[in-house]
């Protein structure tokens, strides 16, 4: 079925919103995995669900697996809210003890799938069909490619099972590479780049057609990750370092090699990596996510720029608390004279572009 740009509109009267990163699959984990995990389809407390997503117009998006870390996240939510903060980054997770949280995040996708609550798809042309349809296009994401061997046997099963998208690290260190730390004011520059495994990991991606997400990659390994793919690159879930000095966020020339690749990058709601003060403080007006597109837009392109959420797994501005809430951001983004070809760009077609390139269709 071929879908047009006027049935990716929603209700709302906005393009249908396809989104680059959420964590629903491991909050469901949290609360109780796959005995609380027809919620979603009926409604739950968190930030997307059936039916937000119908009030808000919400087409889909990459849904992370992501292997837990032991943090008090009272005392991380305070060290964040200081002027400046330097957070100590987890714990190495092992291989045996990350196979088990991911396992279970790929049942229960799987289960939402059963249920009609989402479908998995592996094509742009399954994206575009289900939200069409208005059913939630997922793509399976891996956030820390913990539950991953070195040999990559699991790469290929967890392939089987519908993965088209994978970050070689979530911020602790894995066998592939080295993330950021939660550090304020500081820049990706921390270390050492991709291990010999991550060589591979990054190369066996590119001949399955799986997406490498950069987005919280340490420098080196954003370069590395640059010099050995032959795909666009892409950061997820990421801004701009020059709008607010995180160390996840994107120096002006990590920015140049996305754009000359093709790549693209989605806008993180994250109220730590959008306030020029780094705080996790969520009392912020929307003008401020939409400078952060403004300044993607102009060092990127408008066809390289989308939504990165960080839904159910960050704190977001208290406008935008649910995907039933985007409607309050687009109209502030009509209202700063985005048309809708550009709105159509960057709620959806801008990823299914990228996509498309990255999936060797």
């Amino acid at each position: 079925m071929h879908s047009s740009n006027a049935d990716l509109i929603s209700e709302t009267g906005f393009p249908l919103v396809f989104d680059g990163h959420n964590d629903v699959l491991s909050k469901l984990m949290k609360i109780g995995g796959l005995d609380v995990a027809d919620s979603f389809l009926t409604g739950w407390d968190g930030a997307i669900d059936v039916k937000r997503a119908k009030t808000g117009g919400f087409g889909g998006g990459f849904f992370a697996i992501y292997i837990p870390s032991p943090t008090d996240e009272k005392l991380r939510l305070k060290a964040m809210s200081q002027p400046s903060f330097d957070l100590p980054l987890p714990e190495p997770i092992p291989f045996s003890k990350a196979t088990p949280f991911a396992q279970e995040q790929v049942a229960i996708l799987h289960h939402l799938e059963k249920i009609g609550a989402l479908k998995v798809c592996t094509t742009t042309s399954e994206l575009r069909e289900c939200m069409a349809n208005g059913i939630i296009a997922a793509i399976m994401h891996i956030e820390g490619a913990e539950a991953i061997d070195e040999d990559l046997y699991a790469l290929d099963l967890f392939y089987r099972a519908g993965l088209r998208s994978l970050g070689p690290v979530w911020s602790r260190s894995t066998i592939f590479g080295h993330g950021v730390p939660f550090r304020f004011p500081s820049d990706g520059d921390i270390g050492e780049g991709l291990t010999e495994h991550g060589v591979r990991l990054v190369k066996r991606c590119n001949e399955l057609g799986i997406l490498i997400d950069l987005s919280h990659l340490n420098e080196a390994g954003f370069w590395d990750v640059a010099k050995h793919s032959d795909a666009p690159l892409v950061a997820t879930h990421s801004n701009p370092h020059k709008l607010c000095e995180s160390s996840r966020n994107l120096t002006d020339k990590q920015l140049a090699a996305i754009a000359e690749s093709d790549g693209m990058v989605g806008v993180n709601f994250s109220v730590s990596f959008l306030r020029s003060d780094g705080q996790k403080i969520s009392n912020i007006d929307l003008e401020l996510v939409v400078r952060h597109f403004d300044y993607l837009i102009e060092k990127l392109g408008e066809d390289r720029v989308g939504f990165g959420s960080d839904y159910d797994g960050a704190v977001v501005p208290d406008k935008i608390s649910s995907i039933s809430d985007l409607p309050n951001l687009l109209e502030t983004m009509r209202s700063y004279g985005f048309d809708e070809n550009l709105l159509i760009k960057l709620c959806h077609n801008n990823w299914l572009r990228v996509l498309g390139k990255t999936w060797n269709e």
